[in-house]
């Protein structure tokens, strides 16, 4: 019995997060500065009288959502915005119109939490903005529905102006919108290899629906922690294979400069589907593939290929023309890119989802190798297939 106590007790301690220092050090300055210029702006801007309120107490926990877990569903723009608005509005009609301070409190309440599931803005802190404007005294009575603007609605804008500039000058996206599902290179109704192999959107939804809780994470980055996690699994099964032992050494490179005819001649005799460019210090500039050429050429469907592609690389004797005359003039740019270091398995997800080939740069960002989804599928073979020759010996030998 006692054991079972302490096990009890035990599981009220959260597990340790997950963040590093400077993570954590950026969440505490956001909130200052955050909290700071709504402060110093609220009372520039309100009159300086006798009950005016120019910060909300709400605000401090608004901020631990905007700059602490800037990519929760509970802290975007939307949520703060629409959430305080509809808690602040619900909370001075109940103050209104219930005299019993208990009863409307909990009606303000219950009435913002059903709002807001409806109009898809959950905020927790706006539950104590509908409590603010029940109980927050005969200031913010006197004020009736001037509180919903001000400080309500001028403090929540104050504050998502900052999270907005602070959270992405800090290295955090925000707004962290839901991603909508990438398009299919082809424009067919399969889905892309890479998810036809693993779980689908609609697998991830039907299990979401069945929870049928609210989560603080974004879909999309509950997507990606799977998908990272299979790839963790597979990492810690088969080990890891990187970029530099797979890669092309002996690249065919072009310069911005390189004449078109120059670079088509190239990619024909090598028979290749693109070529990196590179600057004269072979760092990597961007790249040129068959269907820039077609692109450029204006090449429609059942019209003159040849005839087109002719007129694109033929040089015009003139100092300028409107015609590309070389490879940086149709060039694709920014061009992806992989470390030497880099495991094999995180770009499975770019090759299966339409690119064919991966400039490998070293740390210096000069060209170091190519690899295309040849070296892939041969370098994946072989890791499972060894895998595979070793297992029954290792099952035999335990």
């Amino acid at each position: 019995m006692p054991d079972s106590i302490s096990l009890w007790f035990k599981s009220f301690i959260p597990a340790k997060a997950n963040v590093d220092r400077f993570e954590r050090m950026r969440s505490c300055a956001g909130s200052l500065f955050g909290i700071l210029l709504v402060g110093v702006v609220s009372y520039a801007v309100l009159p300086h009288k006798a009950g005016t309120i120019w910060l909300i107490a709400p605000m401090g926990a608004s901020a631990v959502l905007l700059f602490a877990v800037p990519s929760s569903p509970l802290a975007q723009p939307w949520s703060i915005i629409g959430g305080n608005l509809c808690a602040a509005l619900i909370g001075v009609t109940c103050a209104k119109l219930v005299p019993e301070p208990a009863l409307a409190a909990a009606l303000a309440i219950a009435l913002a939490i059903g709002a807001m599931f409806y109009l898809r803005c959950i905020h927790p802190p706006s539950g104590a903005v509908a409590l603010t404007a029940v109980l927050g005294g005969p200031a913010v009575q006197a004020m009736g529905y001037g509180f919903v603007l001000s400080p309500v609605l001028l403090n929540s804008v104050l504050l998502l102006a900052t999270a907005l500039f602070f959270n992405n000058a800090s290295g955090r996206r925000y707004p962290h919108a839901q991603q909508s599902a990438a398009p299919h290179p082809h424009h067919t109704r399969d889905e892309l290899p890479i998810t036809r192999l693993g779980f689908s959107h609609e697998d991830l939804d039907e299990v979401l629906k069945r929870y049928n809780q609210v989560l603080d994470i974004g879909r999309d980055d509950l997507e990606e922690i799977f998908l990272q996690t299979e790839m963790r699994a597979y990492h810690r099964r088969f080990g890891q294979t990187l970029c530099a032992s797979v890669m092309s050494r002996d690249v065919v490179a072009v310069e911005f400069a390189t004449g078109l005819d120059e670079a088509w001649r190239l990619l024909q005799a090598h028979r290749l589907r693109a070529l990196p460019v590179i600057d004269r210090g072979r760092h990597v500039i961007g790249i040129i593939s068959r269907s820039d050429f077609l692109e450029h050429a204006g090449v429609e469907v059942h019209t003159g290929l040849t005839a087109q592609l002719r007129a694109l690389l033929h040089r015009v004797p003139l100092l300028h023309s409107d015609k590309p005359e070389v490879v940086g003039q149709i060039m694709s740019r920014p061009v992806v890119t992989a470390q030497v270091d880099t495991p094999l398995l995180e770009l499975v997800p770019r090759m299966a989802d339409g690119l064919h080939q991966i400039p490998v740069v070293q740390a210096d960002g000069k060209l170091a190798g190519m690899l295309t989804q040849s070296d892939m599928i041969a370098a994946l073979y072989e890791k499972n297939l060894a895998a595979a020759r070793s297992g029954p010996g290792l099952r035999s030998a335990a």
